[in-house]
């Protein structure tokens, strides 16, 4: 594990306890940054936190993270294949 990657804060809110995973996320070595995203309402309710590898972006993946009724976009670059992302997310939650 490497701590060369960077967690960027541009939004006053969050899902709740998404950051603290964020924080352990960003610590694995080939993921450079993270950015969480946009915040929108659902009408499913799941009610743990859950991570999924959503779609390739330039330089990483799109990760939805959901909770409640609540879904927030979070940015991941990274140089790491799909499976071993969600390995690694897998591993920490």
């Amino acid at each position: 594990m490497a701590s060369d990657g960077r967690l960027v804060w541009n939004h006053s809110t969050h899902l709740d306890g998404l950051i603290p995973i964020l924080e352990k996320l960003v610590k694995c070595e080939g993921i450079t940054t993270i950015t969480p995203g946009r915040i929108k309402k659902t009408r499913s309710h799941i009610p743990k936190i859950k991570l999924k590898v959503s779609v390739p972006i330039r330089g990483g993946y799109k990760v939805i993270a959901r909770q409640g009724k609540t879904v927030q976009e979070v940015f991941i670059l990274t140089t790491l294949e799909q499976t071993v992302l969600e390995q690694a997310i897998a591993n920490i939650m």
